[in-house]
Parts: structure tokens; sequence; C-alpha cells
């Protein structure tokens, strides 16, 4: 088990801490499996400095796609995607 430390901003920070956003959609440029805890550092743009502010998330469960996974890259750069919770 791991822990990776990633910054979040505010308005983020506090739809995840209120229970409302319970995903996460990030660049896969870093290593994250299963069973890793995400810690979520709230990070101010404004003042480009952490506030001090941590959540810590276990990863129950985890999807890597690239664009054209599904063979709709351009559909999906001209549209965007979106990320649906149940």
């Amino acid at each position: 088990m791991a822990m990776i430390k990633k910054k979040i901003w505010p308005e983020w920070f506090n739809l995840v801490k209120s229970g409302e956003k319970k995903f996460e959609l990030r660049l896969a440029d870093f290593r994250i499996k299963q069973g890793d805890i995400l810690v979520l550092e709230e990070w101010n743009p404004k003042t480009k400095k952490y506030t001090g502010r941590k959540i810590r998330k276990n990863v129950k469960y985890l999807l890597k796609f690239k664009l054209n996974d599904f063979s709709q890259e351009k559909e999906i750069k001209k549209k965007g995607l979106y990320v649906i919770q149940f």
C-alpha cells in the first residue's frame, strides 16, 4: 500500500470533504493502485501555497484508459468526457 499526495484546489477540496464528490479525475502521470491511500492537500492557486488542510481517501476502484481505447479520440477531443457518479 502506497500513500500518494496530490494538490487539490479549494472548491474541489470542499466537495470531497462534504462527501458530495466521491471521485477524482487525474492525468495518469503517476503510479496508483487499488488499496493505496490518496492524500488530497488543499492548494490555493492565488497564493500558490498549501492551506494545511488534507483529506485521506482509500482507493477503492481505479479506471485507467486512453482517449482512443474506444476508437473515439476525435469525438472526445471535440465534446469532452463526463465522469458520472452513482
